[in-house]
């Protein structure tokens, strides 16, 4: 199943979800320096608090045959599916393929209802080739991740193929840039439901 570097549920963690088509890919590495920058981050805010337990890892290039058909999903899909669900923020990466983002993204996130991502933070992250494509996947995806219920508190982090190289200093520094607002987010999701 995908890579999975933690438990394989999403319970009150971060779980990443990288959609890029070549497993292994360079989103892949990026995603796992943001997921791990923001768990750091986080964990410090978090004080005398539970901190965000590091989540499974996804790499759909190597799910994508047990997503092609929604009404029977392979095992590893459905349970990539349900970690989404359950966990409390999910970094969710993506190349900029086509003008959007990548279609084997569109397949996992076919197989949430709407609303099934309720109470979920997410951090989404885009690859580009230029600056032109920069912000292309971001705007394409916000649409289907509101239909879906998730929270979209802060910017996407949004990287050229040239920022790579620096890529552990820039999640680092989107980290710390934005997890006053997402720790906020994340906790006011988990309290008690306002009346």
């Amino acid at each position: 199943m995908g890579i999975v570097t933690g438990p394989a549920s999403g319970d009150g963690g971060i779980v990443t979800v990288v959609g890029n088509p070549r497993a292994g890919s360079r989103t892949l590495t990026a995603a796992v320096a943001l997921a791990g920058a923001l768990q750091q981050t986080l964990a410090a805010r978090a004080g005398a608090g539970e901190p965000l337990a590091p989540g499974p890892v996804f790499d759909l290039a190597e799910l994508a045959p047990g997503l092609l058909a929604p009404w029977s999903l392979s095992t590893a899909a459905a349970q990539a599916a349900a970690a989404v669900r359950s966990a409390r923020l999910v970094v969710l990466a993506t190349p900029t393929y086509k003008g959007s983002y990548s279609g084997i993204l569109k397949l996992l996130l076919d197989v949430i209802p709407a609303g099934g991502l309720d109470g979920v933070v997410v951090q989404p992250l885009t690859v580009a080739g230029g600056a032109e494509h920069r912000t292309l996947a971001d705007a394409a995806l916000r649409p289907v991740l509101a239909e879906l219920g998730a929270s979209v508190p802060v910017p996407a982090l949004l990287l050229q193929e040239s920022d790579l190289p620096a890529v552990e200093r820039v999640a680092a520094e989107h980290a710390a840039r934005h997890s006053a607002v997402l720790s906020a987010v994340i906790g006011a999701l988990a309290g008690p439901p306002l009346r």
